[in-house]
């Protein structure tokens, strides 16, 4: 008795060429709708699956595959007496071979379609044949992938798809209808506006291994959201070595820094040491948001990454050439700025899809078997209130929101000093607000901070913080307040002729 192989495919992809030949292994090929159409204008031997259920398709096709001809065919099993006694009783043929790829319901989101639509291209038919199949693995081989067609091919003419070859289609079936209802779940889940659903169904597909993780004894690779709307990390690489774990999160750091400043009328250049800012400035031209970047951190930036909102000329290559940089990113170059930038040859040179807003709905933390959730922060300030008797000038409000753009970047305890577009001391990542300070003062004692502006991302429990910005000609501070201290500050600035406004947010960034 011939073996049968049941083909119903969205993507047609190959599937004439397939079918061909297990027509001349002898497998009699069972088809659906579009699919059976297909086949036989192409001149392959095949039957309707009407022929075997019986019964035909109804419902607008919603209902076709649903059917004891159709799984007991595929979920009998082959070594149980019983099972075998009972399709026989009732003229069930065996199923062998199961090919399925399912309705594009992830094209259909993609593409904006009604809701209606939306629906209609929800597949049941296939998932339960495909899950039927990869139950059933040890007597059943299920393909769901287009590029599994070749090497099945090749092991039936050698008689060699063993046991281990359909559990390895098996695993990759189930991951295909997971995914595919993780998809439908985030849709409803967004369709009834439960932000935080009681089960969070999440799907990722595997986009890159990379050479090692964070360090060279781990393993890393890159996975990818396939629902993520205007993902940041949206380029083309132009030059250079493969990109690293750290890297895509030194990127990713370096991007979000610049997402703050997409609506800019200024050109802003932003340098990234370990995740966290080093040196960022504004412009009107590339070369001078650049030259600035440079000169607010010449130390840090070297080995660090540099993003730009702009098109990098050729004067601003030559200028990045003279430094050692692992990553530059720009939304364009000139073709003369490309030649200099080439000549590193290990040199990352990525062009950018502009920066759009943010529209994933969550920032993440995998904590060892469990997950933190929490919204986006996509605010910078929610009121301007000036607390001191002096009120701040013009282009101290402008470096003040320029400031808390970038210190609400920083690992906490943060605090950036900032003055005329450009930083002048960044100091991150401390157990204590102070000690924050005195790293970006002490790191930058040939700075002149006479004029500038203290931007810190959370409230001055105490009032040592005002006092000593003081003490190096810092005569404004922006900060979120809150503190049950805040008189503290407060006086302090009155009486050092300093200006304050609270912004009403805080930015921790753990």
């Amino acid at each position: 008795m011939s073996k049968r192989a049941l083909i119903s495919v969205t993507d047609k992809s190959g599937v004439v060429e397939f079918a061909r030949e297990l027509n001349n292994l002898g497998y009699e090929v069972i088809s659906t709708g579009n699919t059976f159409k297909t086949l036989k204008e192409n001149g392959i031997n095949a039957i309707t699956i009407d022929e075997v259920t019986k019964f035909p398709e109804m419902l607008d096709g919603r209902v076709k595959t649903l059917n004891p001809y159709i799984h007991g065919g595929i979920l009998f099993k082959r070594d149980n007496l019983s099972h075998v006694e009972t399709v026989n009783e009732h003229n069930i043929g065996a199923i062998d071979l199961v090919v399925v790829n399912l309705y594009d319901f992830e094209g259909t989101l993609k593409s904006g379609k009604g809701h209606d639509i939306v629906i209609e291209n929800i597949d049941i038919g296939g998932p339960s044949m495909i899950r039927s199949a990869a139950k059933n693995y040890k007597d059943v081989t299920v393909i769901v992938d287009v590029n599994d067609y070749d090497m099945v091919i090749e092991k039936l003419k050698n008689n060699d798809l063993n046991l281990e070859d359909r559990k390895n289609l098996a695993y990759k079936a189930f991951s295909t209808t997971a995914r595919y209802d993780a998809l439908i779940s985030t849709y409803f889940a967004g369709e009834v506006g439960d932000s935080y659903p009681e089960i969070l169904n999440l799907t990722f597909q595997k986009e890159q291994t990379l050479r090692y993780g964070e360090n060279p004894h781990q393993n890393g690779v890159l996975y990818a959201q396939p629902n993520a709307k205007n993902p940041i990390l949206n380029y083309e690489q132009l030059n250079g070595k493969e990109l690293s774990f750290n890297n895509l999160n030194d990127l990713h750091g370096c991007l979000e820094v610049m997402r703050e400043f997409k609506d800019s009328k200024e050109v802003v250049s932003v340098a990234i040491k370990h995740t966290n800012p080093c040196g960022v400035g504004l412009g009107k031209s590339t070369f001078e948001a650049y030259s600035k970047c440079y000169e607010a951190d010449k130390v840090s930036i070297f080995g660090g990454i540099v993003g730009i909102t702009s098109t990098v000329d050729k004067e601003t290559a030559q200028k990045m050439n003279e430094i050692f940089l692992e990553i530059v990113v720009a939304y364009d170059y000139t073709e003369e700025a490309l030649e200099v930038l080439r000549q590193k040859k290990n040199l990352r040179v990525l062009k950018l899809a502009r920066i759009e807003k943010s529209l994933q709905p969550y920032d993440m933390k995998y904590l060892d078997g469990k997950l933190l959730i929490q919204d986006k922060n996509n605010a910078l300030s929610d009121k301007c209130d000036i607390v001191t008797t002096i009120r701040p000038k013009e282009e101290q409000l402008k470096d003040m929101e320029f400031g808390m753009k970038v210190v609400k970047n920083m690992k906490s305890n943060a605090i950036a000093i900032v003055k005329e577009g450009q930083t002048l001391a960044l100091g991150c990542g401390q157990t204590s607000r102070i000690w924050a300070l005195k790293n970006a003062l002490e790191n930058n004692k040939d700075k002149d901070f006479k004029g500038a502006v203290l931007a810190s991302d959370a409230f001055f429990p105490f009032s040592d913080c005002v006092e000593l910005a003081h003490e190096y000609g810092i005569d404004a501070v922006v900060q979120p307040g809150g503190s049950m201290n805040d008189k503290d500050s407060i006086e302090a600035c009155d009486k050092n002729n300093m200006t304050m406004v609270f912004t009403g947010i805080r930015h921790f960034k753990h």
